[in-house]
């Protein structure tokens, strides 16, 4: 324990770059201030890279660079890259399998890619998948805490309302419980615990560029799995604010009072999901502030649980598993230098796939941390 909480420390006293990233199935997603890239191993061993530039609605509409509205943007631009990567990357991991099916039931070669093509574009199918997933995290995050703490307020004879803080901290304490245990279970199953890998070799490679060292397995081999900006940091400040800001609201804003009780906790619930964007952009702000502010005690001490988590949510990588994640930073770095994409004001490239055999086919760049801080 002593050890992890020294490591934690040593990592909050340094700067951090602005790039960062999501593992996905059999790889690594990495995304730069302007640049976009999904690398994933193929079952025969290649690495397929999918590199574009990145133009989101930050750069069209500068207001959403202000204060608390980046951290609503960038939560939403994270669900939504992250859908598109994780579709990208079970399309690649299951192509050979489904190759295989399609070439014995008599489909020409030229057929199957075709039809791959097709799947990896963003249609209905990826915003259906998106409303799922958002729905099952809400109904997981929201609903039942909510529920769950009710129950133990009775339980315990507590009269709870929706004005207390007892009950909102309970709700908290519940959604953090839930939080930790679907991770905890899910770590079990063997796909995960390589996506778990892969966060772990994300990590790495970020940390490694951010000693100023050459992106090699051999270098980022040295670095810990944690690190401040992860999004399982990210997830406790939701969890805490949430918390304050639920209770603050609640008690000024009588919420659905004239409502029958079932109702009015309905309407209770669907109020908390519209919340949670000011609690993101709170949140985004506050593991900023901690970061800048790292060498302050209390920045340590916010930042701490959230590393801390991260021993469940990061696994020690291999080789191959490093070797791809350095290819996706190594990539945006590329395609920001290569084409100067800081000062494009339009969409200049357009998204293209290669394969590469190793790491070293990537052309190496001048970047630096100091161009990417956070």
């Amino acid at each position: 324990m002593k050890k992890t909480l020294k490591r934690i420390s040593i990592l909050l006293a340094k700067q951090y770059t602005s790039i960062g990233g999501q593992a996905v199935i059999e790889g690594v997603m990495m995304r730069s201030p302007n640049a976009f890239v999904v690398a994933v191993r193929k079952p025969d061993g290649q690495i397929r890279l999918r590199r574009d530039q990145w133009y989101g609605l930050s750069k069209r509409l500068n207001f959403l660079k202000k204060p608390f509205l980046r951290g609503i943007l960038m939560l939403i631009e994270t669900m939504a890259n992250g859908i598109v990567s994780l579709n990208y990357s079970a399309n690649i991991a299951m192509a050979e399998e489904e190759k295989e099916k399609a070439l014995k039931k008599g489909k020409t070669l030229q057929e199957f890619e075709a039809s791959q093509k097709k799947k990896e574009k963003v249609d209905i199918a990826t915003f259906l998948t998106m409303a799922v997933s958002f729905s099952f995290g809400i109904g997981l995050f929201v609903f039942a805490p909510h529920a769950i703490a009710f129950w133990i307020g009775d339980l315990l004879g507590q009269n709870w309302t929706l004005d207390s803080f007892a009950f909102h901290a309970v709700d908290g304490l519940v959604k953090a419980m839930i939080f930790v245990g679907y991770i905890w279970g899910i770590s079990f199953m063997k796909d995960v615990y390589r996506v778990f890998q892969y966060h772990g070799a994300e990590h790495k490679s970020i940390a490694t560029f951010e000693a100023g060292m050459d992106l090699t397995v051999e270098n980022a081999r040295k670095f810990t799995t944690l690190h401040p900006r992860c999004g399982t940091s990210f997830i406790f400040f939701l969890i805490m604010i949430s918390i304050v800001l639920f209770s603050a609201v609640f008690t000024l804003i009588p919420v659905g009072t004239n409502l029958p009780p079932i109702l009015r906790h309905v309407v209770a619930v669907l109020f908390k999901v519209v919340l949670m964007l000011p609690v993101a952009g709170i949140s985004y702000e506050l593991i900023k502030t901690a970061g800048k502010c790292s060498d302050r005690w209390w920045a340590r001490a916010m930042s701490a649980p959230g590393m801390l988590l991260q021993k469940h949510t990061t696994k020690e990588p291999d080789d191959q598993q490093l070797e791809v994640a350095l290819s996706s930073i190594k990539a945006v770095l590329f395609l920001e230098e290569k084409y100067n994409l800081k000062d494009a004001t339009t969409k200049v490239i357009d998204m293209e796939e290669i394969d590469i055999l190793k790491l070293q086919d990537i052309e190496t760049t001048n970047s630096t941390l100091k161009e990417f801080l956070e």
